[in-house]
C-alpha cells in the first residue's frame, strides 16, 4: 500500500511538471529494454514506448548530470521527448530508482 501511495504522489507531482515543458511528450515508466540508441519504457497503462536518444539527449539522476550507461532494465524514468511522426526522440531523461532484481545481459546497454 505504501508503494502505491508513493507512486500516486510521484505521478501527480511529475504531472504538474509536465505542463512546464510545452509541446514535448512525456513518457513515464519502467525501462524494459535498452539498446545503444533507444529505451523501451513500459508505462502505467501497460503499453511499451520506444524512445530514441543520442549525444544531444540530457540525462539526469536526481539533480546531477548522468549518462545513458547509468540506466538499467528496471530503472524508472521520466522522458521529455519530441515526436516526429510515429517516432519519439528524448530531449531529457530523468533516471529514478531501479525496481526489481538483476536482469540478463541480453537486455542491457549495447545489446543488439
Amino acid at each position: 500500500m505504501k508503494k502505491l501511495a508513493c507512486l500516486l504522489v510521484m505521478t501527480f507531482s511529475l504531472g504538474s511538471l509536465a505542463l512546464a515543458h510545452g509541446n514535448l511528450e512525456h513518457v513515464l515508466g519502467t525501462v524494459v529494454q535498452i539498446t545503444d540508441h533507444s529505451l523501451s519504457v513500459k508505462t502505467a497503462d501497460g503499453s511499451v514506448k520506444v524512445v530514441a536518444f543520442d549525444a544531444e539527449t540530457h540525462f539526469l539522476k536526481g539533480t546531477s548530470p548522468a549518462t545513458a550507461k547509468e540506466i538499467q532494465v528496471g530503472s524508472r524514468v521520466v522522458i521529455h521527448a519530441h515526436r516526429n511522426g510515429d517516432n519519439l526522440h528524448a530531449a531529457e531523461t530523468k533516471i529514478g530508482n531501479t525496481s526489481g532484481a538483476n536482469h540478463s545481459n541480453s537486455t542491457q546497454m549495447g545489446a543488439k
